[in-house]
């Protein structure tokens, strides 16, 4: 085999080298390394929380998370109600302050019988929210046999008082005044919870009979001692209450068709064999005073929202107020909460009420026992249904019912049974396992107070060494 032929004066490893030389690429310098004048090679970046949709994820996440903690119920329904009723005292006393000069009392006179009745109220909640259910169930009786024989009692000649044409109350003595129909909406929820509870524990609740009675008699009694006093509002609620019961009962839709259909026909009825109620009917919608002034508090509601604004005129500074606007304090105080703060004030309330009414939803179907689904369940339906009616009649589209915001309107007949009602549901809402679990590891545990010091990840944590150990 003939060798190679190399040319003069060239090796072959100089012919590699040379190919070799030809073959080299310039390199990228490393992260880190130094350049020429000895400043290092910026690394790369990326975002710092990634892309929008990444940290709208991440969001959606941490709130998902948070929703679904044990204790996200309770601390709602003990939020909204305490906001709720700050809130209220203080729109009861710019709301009533004019009300009550013009009376001759003085300014904050409303205003301290409200707060008198939010510290018995508070009592009332917490004494509710520490009882066992067992205890609650126990006085359903007593509470329903106390409501019965009150409301019997005021339609006695000489002890019930008439007001506006409703004979609904009972004098205590001094400027004290109760109104038994407003704890009737606690008796029938306590009492008709304690019953579908019994009766479906023996499985008798798909007999209709069994569903039927004696929850619907014993609540169109108190609808007729509610209904001989006038007081058409407070039978709605009580109405509504009923429905809720039923429906959380698992009555069939044909029956729940048929009652309710029942009692659309009875409020035709009221209706229309009352003059006030069908001028009351006829200021749906009314954008002026009409004959006679019939609409005049309807149409001044409507002003007074309308002249808040997007943050209203300032709180104390309403107009309406100054004997323009019938009951400012009471069945209208929506209304001046929304002239004195505007748009952002309404929906704050009508925020509070949704958070509230979402936890009293969420404790009745969290549950495994029966009478709590039903109780709270029936608050729950209770402090909806006459939040939506009020604000509904102040705002045009229901008729005017005459019956306070709930927790928010000056009444203490009326923040008495709902305070306690709010408490059923701390109650209700502390029974869960789960957050009956969370608040276990709250408490002391052997004398000593825990910390509550919560690490983020779940890393060994190594106790720290003096400097001088080695």
């Amino acid at each position: 085999m003939p060798a190679k032929q190399v040319l003069p004066g060239r090796r072959p490893s100089a012919a590699k080298a040379d190919k070799a030389v030809k073959d080299v690429r310039p390199r990228a310098p490393r992260a880190g390394k130094v350049l020429g004048r000895g400043r290092p090679a910026a690394r790369p970046r990326r975002p710092a929380g990634g892309g929008p949709l990444t940290r709208l994820r991440r969001t959606q996440r941490q709130l998902t998370q948070a929703w679904d903690r044990p204790l996200t119920a309770y601390y709602l329904i003990f939020g909204s109600s305490l906001l709720i009723t700050v809130l209220g005292l203080v729109m009861v006393y710019s709301a009533s302050m004019i009300t009550a000069l013009q009376l001759g009392l003085g300014g904050a006179y409303f205003f301290k019988k409200q707060f008198l009745a939010a510290l018995i109220g508070t009592g009332l909640l917490l004494i509710a929210s520490r009882m066992p259910v067992k205890l609650h169930r126990a006085l359903c009786y007593p509470v329903l046999a106390g409501t019965l024989f009150l409301m019997v009692l005021v339609q006695v000649p000489g002890v019930g008082v008439s007001i506006k044409g409703n004979q609904n109350w009972i004098s205590l003595g001094g400027p004290f005044m109760l109104q038994p129909s407003e704890f009737g909406k606690l008796a029938l929820i306590l009492w008709g919870a304690d019953l579908l509870a019994r009766k479906g524990d023996k499985d008798l609740l798909s007999q209709w009979k069994h569903l039927l009675v004696p929850l619907v008699p014993v609540t169109f009694l108190l609808l007729g001692l509610i209904m001989l006093g006038g007081d058409m509002g407070t039978a709605m609620i009580l109405g509504a209450i009923l429905f809720g019961l039923l429906w959380l009962a698992g009555a069939p839709t044909r029956m729940f068709v048929g009652v309710l259909g029942l009692a659309g026909v009875l409020i035709a009825l009221l209706i229309k064999t009352s003059p006030h109620r069908m001028d009351r009917l006829a200021c749906l919608g009314a954008t002026e005073p009409g004959k006679n002034d019939l609409c005049w508090q309807a149409v001044h509601g409507i002003y007074a929202l309308a002249s808040g604004g997007w943050f209203g005129s300032g709180l104390g500074a309403s107009v309406e107020k100054w004997g323009q606007l019938p009951e400012a304090h009471t069945d209208f105080i929506f209304a001046i909460t929304g002239e004195e703060l505007g748009l952002a004030g309404t929906l704050s309330v009508l925020a509070l009420f949704a958070a509230l009414g979402y936890a009293g939803i969420r404790v009745a179907g969290r549950t495994e026992e029966p009478f709590v689904r039903f109780a709270a369940g029936g608050v729950t339906t209770w402090i909806t249904a006459q939040a939506v009616i009020n604000i509904g009649a102040v705002l045009g589209l229901l008729p005017i019912a005459g019956v306070p915001l709930p927790l928010f309107s000056y009444g203490g007949s009326a923040l008495l049974p709902t305070m306690f009602a709010v408490g059923l549901l701390i109650a209700f809402a502390r029974e869960e396992p789960a957050a009956r679990a969370a608040l276990a590891m709250r408490r002391p545990k052997n004398g000593r107070p825990r910390t509550g010091q919560r690490w983020k990840s779940m890393r060994r944590r190594v106790k720290k060494r003096p400097s001088r150990e080695r």
